[in-house]
């Protein structure tokens, strides 16, 4: 384990669309898994098992590896008071680790201003997909997002950073109208310009890759193999963050949910093999979660928005295992027919910002939360 916990990294896995805790993390034992899954449950001969109560879902194999290594927690009933089913809502509440208002700072872009107060590293964080995840945004905090880190930058073709700078001046003044000068000026300004800065660092990335790992041909499998050349080129990154869905299988679950799965879990599993042949797994760390779980009782061809869900952490600085107890399927138990959250995913938001990233949690998460206790740290 690395002593030094200034270069620890954390990559986020989000399963967009609320994923199907019951069928991810499948309880094919339990006979009220079958009562309130008769047409969409993974039926025991198809589950992985992993104990004699729980198996996984068949995509999620390479996963299953990981696991018998001990590098996978699983953190079960995870989720927060006052469960709201809108993914818009549930999401930003996960993003912004605020369960009773809509907050206007992101829990990593909070936690990138504490590790680089003047915000000197351009790409501190690094998204992989189109737009930027609330997560990362807070102000005076740079984060590059990349859909291909092969063809990636803003206006990479012109040369010299006066021209571009130029060029960046005509961009802002085609805006400046539409959003008047002053503040909103610096402030696209300085983003243009940290993204140029971005870009001309992370189009070294993969010049300086090499690497036997054969990652899917996917989009989660290119994020990911994104992620392994952004970190292993060293320029200073500590968060990346990807995502993959839509997990929002109201309809053909079964197969929907399990070619996603596939996806996840081959990319997770091919980032920690190349990591780990690179001797550089033992600084990251993986986060895997989604806004949601999915109903207990199946809508016949697939499930609707849940509250409590499961979310992994993976890689060699986690003691594997289970974490916090599978909610009852009982009846009673259930919170307007979903399973009850047990774990606030506040607390896991406080193991990793302050045992994996040290940084001090309380300000981000605005309090004291119990935490998962699935770090070797």
């Amino acid at each position: 384990m690395s002593s030094n916990g200034k270069n620890r990294k954390l990559v986020v896995v989000q399963l967009s669309g609320g994923n199907d805790y019951l069928n991810c993390v499948v309880p094919y034992n339990n006979p009220l898994y079958a009562d309130n899954r008769p047409n969409i449950r993974i039926t025991e001969d198809r589950a992985i098992p992993i104990d004699e109560n729980y198996g996984f879902n068949p995509g999620m194999a390479p996963i299953k590896d990981l696991w018998d290594d001990g590098k996978v927690a699983i953190v079960h009933g995870v989720g927060y008071p006052n469960p709201n089913r809108s993914h818009f809502r549930s999401m930003d509440i996960w993003h912004t680790a605020e369960p009773t208002k809509v907050g206007n700072q992101g829990w990593l872009g909070q936690a990138l201003r504490e590790m680089d107060p003047s915000g000197e590293n351009v790409v501190g964080a690094v998204n992989f997909g189109a737009g930027l995840p609330r997560a990362l945004v807070s102000p005076g905090v740079p984060v590059a997002s990349v859909t291909d880190l092969e063809s990636y930058g803003l206006l990479n073709d012109i040369d010299g950073a006066d021209q571009r700078a130029e060029a960046l001046e005509v961009f802002a003044n085609m805006y400046s109208q539409a959003i008047g000068s002053g503040p909103v000026m610096d402030f696209l300004s300085k983003t243009g310009l940290d993204a140029l800065r971005g870009a001309d660092i992370l189009q070294t990335a993969p010049q300086k890759y090499q690497s036997d790992v054969e990652y899917g041909s996917d989009s989660y499998g290119k994020s990911m193999k994104g992620v392994a050349q952004v970190l292993l080129a060293d320029v200073g990154t500590r968060i990346c963050y990807t995502q993959h869905g839509s997990f929002d299988t109201h309809t053909n679950e079964v197969a929907l949910q399990e070619r996603l799965l596939t996806d996840i879990s081959g990319g997770i599993y091919d980032l920690y093999t190349d990591l780990k042949q690179h001797d550089a797994s033992e600084d990251v760390l993986m986060l895997v979660f989604t806004e949601f779980g999915r109903r207990v009782k199946d809508n016949g061809n697939g499930s609707d928005h849940g509250s409590g869900g499961v979310s992994f952490l993976i890689g060699d600085g986690v003691q594997g295992g289970h974490y916090n107890e599978y909610p009852s399927l009982e009846a009673h138990t259930l919170v307007e027919g979903d399973l009850a959250f047990n774990f606030d995913f506040r607390g896991l938001y406080t193991e990793i910002l302050e045992d994996w990233l040290e940084v001090e949690a309380k300000p981000i998460v605005q309090g004291t939360y119990e935490k998962v206790g699935a770090l070797a740290v």
